[in-house]
C-alpha cells in the first residue's frame, strides 16, 4: 500500500516531460539540503526526483538557469570529444510547461534528472585509486568549461567562499559571544587571527589579474561523484547546486580537506587528524591530469593554498556557530562543532608541517 506522500511524488514525476508514466517512488539518498527520490517508470527508466530547499537557494531560477547553462555547455564538449553525454554529465528534464522545475500547490520547487546508471558514490575514500579518479574528474570538470562564459553565472549562495567576510562575520561572533563560549575556545580563536593575513590571498590576487575567476562546483567531496561500479572510474561530478564563479584551487581544496585527512570530520581526538600525503599526491595527480593545461602556472602553484585555505574557512565556520548556539550546522551532541572545528584547524596545522611536501 502506498503512502500519501508516495502518491504525491508520483503525481509530481507525472508533471515533467518523460513520455511516461511513473511507477513507484523511493526516497533516495542521504543528501542534507534537498528531499530526493528515485522513481522508476513503466518502461523501466529511473529518475531522480529532487524537491529544492528554498530555504537555502532562494533564488530558484538562477539556481536551474546555472545548472541548465552549465550540463548543457558539458553535454556539447563531452559529444564532441567523441564521450557519452548521458553518462558524462546530469541531464535535467523539464516540465511539461517547458521549464526546468516544476512548483507544486505549496510552492515547493521540484526537478527531475535522468538517473545515471551503473554508478555508485563513496561516502570516504578509501584509496588512492579513488582519490585518483575523483582528482580526475574535478580536473576535468575545470578543462571542459575552462571556455564557458563564468560572468553569466548566478550567485546561488551569495559570499559562500568569501573567507575575508566570513572572518569579519566570525569576529563579530566572538565579540558578542552570546552563549559565553567565547572564553573557553581562546586557543582556536587565536589560531585562527593569526591566519587572518592568508585569508585575503586569493581575493587580492584576483583583483591585481593574477588569478582568474572560473565556473567551480563548491562542493568536490568525494560522495559527489558518480563513479562507474564496474571499473571504479569517475563518470561525472553531481549535486550542481552550488556551481558559480570561484577559484580552481578552492575546488581542489575542499576535496583535500573532506578526503585527504586521516581522521573523520568531527573526530573527538584532534591528535588523530592528520594530512595523508599518498591521499594527497594522488587527488593532485589527477586533478592536475585532468585540468589538460587549461590552468595558469599560478593557478597551478596555489593548490596547496587552496587546501589550506577551504581547511580554515570550515573551521572558522565551525567555531562561530558553536560560539553563536549552534544553530546552522546539524549537531548529534555537546560540543559536536567544537570537535568538528578542532579536526579543521588541527588538519590546517599538518598542512604547514607538510607544506614543501604539498608543492605541485
Amino acid at each position: 500500500m502506498r503512502s500519501d506522500e508516495t502518491l504525491k511524488e508520483l503525481q509530481i514525476i507525472n508533471q515533467f516531460d518523460t513520455g511516461q508514466q511513473a511507477r513507484s517512488a523511493i526516497l533516495w539518498g542521504n543528501g542534507h539540503i534537498n528531499r530526493s527520490f528515485l522513481a522508476t517508470m513503466e518502461s523501466g527508466e529511473r529518475y531522480i526526483l529532487q524537491r529544492i530547499n528554498s530555504a537555502v537557494f532562494q533564488d530558484v531560477d538562477g539556481l536551474m538557469d546555472n545548472i541548465v547553462s552549465v550540463t548543457s555547455f558539458l553535454r556539447e564538449r563531452i559529444q564532441r570529444e567523441g564521450g557519452d553525454p548521458k553518462r558524462g554529465t546530469l541531464t535535467v528534464i523539464p516540465s511539461m510547461d517547458g521549464r526546468p522545475y516544476w512548483k507544486d500547490e505549496e510552492g515547493f520547487a521540484w526537478r527531475l534528472y535522468a538517473n545515471v546508471e551503473r554508478t555508485v558514490t563513496y561516502e570516504k575514500a578509501e584509496d588512492e585509486n579513488v582519490m585518483y579518479q575523483g582528482g580526475l574528474a574535478v580536473g576535468q570538470f575545470q578543462a571542459l568549461l575552462a571556455d564557458f562564459p563564468v560572468e553569466e553565472l548566478h550567485e546561488t549562495i551569495p559570499d559562500f567562499h568569501n573567507t575575508p567576510k566570513r572572518y569579519q562575520t566570525f569576529e563579530k561572533v566572538v565579540s558578542e559571544d552570546i552563549c559565553g563560549r567565547a572564553a573557553s575556545v581562546a586557543s582556536e580563536i587565536a589560531f585562527i587571527r593569526e591566519r587572518r593575513e592568508e585569508m585575503s590571498v586569493f581575493v587580492e590576487m584576483q583583483k591585481k589579474g593574477q588569478l582568474p575567476l572560473r565556473v567551480t562546483h563548491n562542493d568536490t567531496k568525494i560522495n559527489n561523484i558518480l563513479f562507474d561500479e564496474a571499473s571504479q572510474r569517475a563518470v561525472c561530478l553531481c549535486d550542481l547546486d552550488t556551481v558559480m564563479p570561484g577559484f580552481a584551487a578552492f575546488d581542489f581544496g575542499d576535496a583535500i580537506r573532506s578526503g585527504a585527512s586521516t581522521a573523520l570530520e568531527d573526530e573527538p581526538d584532534s591528535s588523530k587528524v592528520s594530512l595523508s600525503l599518498p591521499l594527497y599526491g594522488a587527488y593532485l595527480k589527477g586533478f592536475v591530469e585532468g585540468t589538460r593545461g587549461r590552468l595558469t602556472e599560478e593557478e597551478i602553484r596555489m593548490l596547496p593554498m587552496g587546501a589550506k585555505l577551504m581547511t580554515l574557512e570550515c573551521g572558522m565556520r565551525f567555531l562561530t556557530d558553536y560560539l553563536q548556539g549552534d544553530t546552522y550546522f546539524k549537531i548529534e551532541r555537546e560540543h559536536h562543532n567544537l570537535d568538528r572545528c578542532r579536526t579543521q584547524l588541527a588538519l590546517v596545522a599538518d598542512m604547514e608541517k607538510k607544506w614543501e611536501q604539498m608543492a605541485p
